[in-house]
């Protein structure tokens, strides 16, 4: 009878844990592939729960279950042999979000140009945007700046060292800038300064 009564409370903490971390380990795996993040989260909570006897405190369980995630999205990768190019570095480099929305004047009523440009995406928008980019940078990216692992974190969940992480934020920056001002352009969010004739 007790190991009965053991498995199940542990099944119910377990269950609890999801309950709360659902909606945030979904958030995630949308952000990191397009298709199929209902598999990706089913996957993570299935190896959740063979390993939770392995968590040793519950207030850590959210941070838990999105390693886990993270790490079935890498191995998925690995799996399905795929190798995403970098992006050279030397157009990223000359791109400037800043210095473009002052030479285009693509909002020209605006006191406020970069914040009233970053206003013209909704949700959907930036998600999108994040979608467009290679996984190579966008992961790095969407584990840093949108759920908060520090870098190392990172270089050790994606099984690369710390100095390509880095560098691999820093071209994803540039390059989620210059895909959100190609995006806009195509969705008609700015309009050009140069229109007015």
């Amino acid at each position: 009878m007790g190991r009965i009564a053991t498995r199940d409370r542990t099944k119910d903490a377990y269950q609890e844990l999801v309950r709360q971390e659902l909606p945030g380990l979904y958030s995630l795996a949308r952000r990191l592939v397009r298709d199929g993040a209902e598999d990706l989260v089913q996957e993570a909570l299935l190896q959740g729960y063979r390993a939770f006897g392995s968590l040793k405190e519950q207030a850590a369980g959210g941070r838990w279950l999105k390693t886990i995630l993270v790490n079935v999205f890498r191995d998925e990768l690995r799996r399905r042999g795929r190798h995403v190019e970098e992006v050279a570095a030397g157009g990223l480099e000359d791109f400037s979000l800043y210095r473009t929305l002052i030479d285009e004047d693509p909002l020209p009523y605006s006191d406020s140009l970069h914040t009233d440009f970053l206003g013209a995406f909704d949700r959907d928008d930036l998600r999108e945007v994040l979608l467009r980019m290679p996984e190579i940078y966008r992961a790095p990216l969407v584990l840093r700046y949108m759920d908060g692992f520090a870098t190392k974190e990172i270089a050790r969940l994606l099984d690369a060292p710390l100095g390509t992480i880095l560098a691999r934020l820093h071209r994803g920056r540039n390059l989620f800038e210059r895909t959100m001002w190609v995006y806009a352009e195509e969705n008609e969010l700015i309009t050009r300064g140069d229109d007015d004739g």
